[in-house]
């Protein structure tokens, strides 16, 4: 009689027990998912941005590279534009867009002034002449940048109102 005193757990409350625990489980295991999903989001956005600024990085360093090159070879070219304004010469003008040519593709530009709005960011007065207040005359030397560095000012020469 004693056996039949004792109590057994009921089979129903049993399998709530274990329905539970595995709902605590997988609610775990959803919370777990989504913490690592957050963790590779993250990881992933930082390697983007580590990709993005080794590239600037690289630009940057090329940039520098080049410069001191580039300023050394500008005299030339200064010579080249200078005989082009006294000889007709085809093969000459063919050998300064050449030039040009090789400059764009190093990211070097042209800083164009003529008819502009001295920007002394960019240009360097050299003269004034009578014309149009503080606007550029004409262009003593070619200036040029790359991106948004002034490699080299170009030198101008600005209007001036007369009696100023």
């Amino acid at each position: 009689m004693s056996d039949k005193n004792t109590k057994k757990p009921e089979p129903s409350s049993a399998k709530a027990t274990e329905g539970q625990g595995k709902k605590d489980e997988v609610a775990h295991l959803k919370l777990k998912n989504e913490e690592l999903e957050n963790q590779v989001k993250r990881i992933f956005a930082d390697y983007q941005n580590l990709e993005k600024r080794v590239l600037n990085e690289r630009r940057e360093w090329l940039i520098k590279a080049n410069k001191d090159l580039i300023l050394r070879l500008l005299p030339a070219l200064d010579f080249l534009l200078l005989s082009s304004k006294h000889i007709e010469d085809e093969g000459l003008k063919l050998s300064i867009q050449k030039f040009f040519d090789i400059l764009k593709t190093e990211g070097v530009e042209k800083i164009d002034a003529v008819g502009k709005e001295f920007d002394p960011n960019l240009m360097e007065g050299v003269q004034t002449v009578a014309g149009d207040e503080n606007k550029v005359v004409d262009e003593v030397r070619s200036g040029f940048k790359i991106g948004d560095q002034v490699l080299r000012p170009v030198q101008v020469t600005v209007g001036k109102k007369e009696g100023n």
